[in-house]
């Protein structure tokens, strides 16, 4: 009988030693529950033409065709990538909709001895109740959000405040983006679902009777949008404004975007459709700077003439709570430190 589960973090706080998704490598790629291992039974190929034959031929000769293509792949992975698990072994198992693809594999490793589940609904279930976890139910944690200008080094804080035992949420590491207009990071994006999948793995993670620490975005990072019930949750979020002189900003921001500042072609492609917002005088000064190789004055100047100015609009637009402010003279790791022992004595007195 295939398992039912009725919430998110009870999916989460299963006692099974593997999650095993059964779908093809491209189904998986695309997103899938969080810590899963991928063992097609039917890679791309094979399920594209299983499918063809089902619906252009006959679906008996499709069946037939994917049960051998199914038990062929399934001892493959028997015989070679689950041939070191002992006799107590306990997979959950699951497939598109909990069907022929996971049922079969399962059965073979019950056959074997092995203590296997196969997750009712299959994928379709996970997906329904993540959306209910982002999209309808409100968020049951605390969200205490860290605030301030580009370049204080909030996602940095971040990690020096995690290494404190402090619960915290790093969308723009879930994302793999920067949140800014120059915030690519190597390998892209995940799809929206695979965002949504991490993020909802982590919060599942996180104590709901403890104050978690995320730093103050946007609606969107990158391409991704952040869910509705997370997004209504940072929105009511109490913040904890953090501040920097520009010359410390400046510092930290060359140091942590290298990476683009060192590609004069990619900033200039980045930097180019702003004239239209900032203006021809404003984005010429910034592509000379790009000729000059000055990335410390190409920073300064993106802040104080982009950034700054953008961050100062919209906190005018949206009434926040800012129940405490942080100050660093500097944004090495001394400062970061310090920074993030004052944020935790403030946690611990909400």
């Amino acid at each position: 009988m295939a398992l039912k589960f009725s919430d998110l973090p009870g999916l989460y706080a299963h006692e099974f030693d593997t999650v095993i998704d059964v779908r093809s490598p491209a189904e998986f790629a695309e997103d899938h529950l969080s810590g899963a291992i991928n063992l097609p039974v039917l890679n791309d190929e094979e399920r594209a033409q299983v499918g063809t034959i089902y619906v252009q031929q006959n679906p008996f000769l499709a069946r037939k065709l994917g049960a051998a293509l199914v038990f062929r792949n399934a001892a493959n992975h028997i015989e070679h990538s689950l041939s070191h698990h002992e006799g107590g072994w306990k997979p959950l198992v699951y497939c598109w909709r909990g069907g022929q693809r996971s049922g079969s594999f399962t059965w073979m490793l019950q056959q074997i001895g092995w203590r296997a589940e196969v997750v009712e609904g299959g994928y379709r279930t996970y997906r329904r109740l993540v959306n209910r976890f982002l999209y309808d139910d409100p968020l049951p944690h605390q969200l205490v959000a860290l605030d301030g200008y580009t370049g204080t080094a909030k996602t940095e804080l971040l990690a020096h405040l995690k290494l404190r035992g402090v619960q915290v949420l790093d969308l723009e590491g879930l994302a793999n983006h920067r949140g800014s207009l120059l915030g690519e990071m190597p390998g892209g994006q995940p799809s929206q679902k695979a965002f949504e999948s991490a993020l909802a793995a982590e919060l599942c993670k996180l104590d709901p009777m403890r104050p978690v620490v995320v730093e103050a975005e946007s609606s969107k990072i990158g391409s991704l949008i952040l869910p509705p019930s997370l997004w209504t949750a940072l929105c009511r979020a109490p913040r904890i404004q953090v501040h920097a002189p520009i010359e410390a900003r400046t510092a930290y921001l060359a140091r942590a975007y290298d990476d683009i500042l060192s590609d004069g072609e990619r900033l200039r492609e980045r930097l180019s459709p702003l004239r239209s917002h900032r203006g021809h005088e404003v984005v010429d000064g910034w592509l000379s700077l790009i000729d000059a190789k000055d990335k410390l004055a190409l920073t300064q100047a993106l802040m104080e003439q982009h950034y700054d100015p953008a961050y100062t609009k919209s906190r005018r637009a949206r009434r926040v709570e800012i129940i405490a402010q942080v100050e660093a003279m500097s944004l090495d790791q001394a400062g970061l430190n310090d920074m993030a022992a004052r944020v935790e004595h403030l946690l611990d007195q909400l």
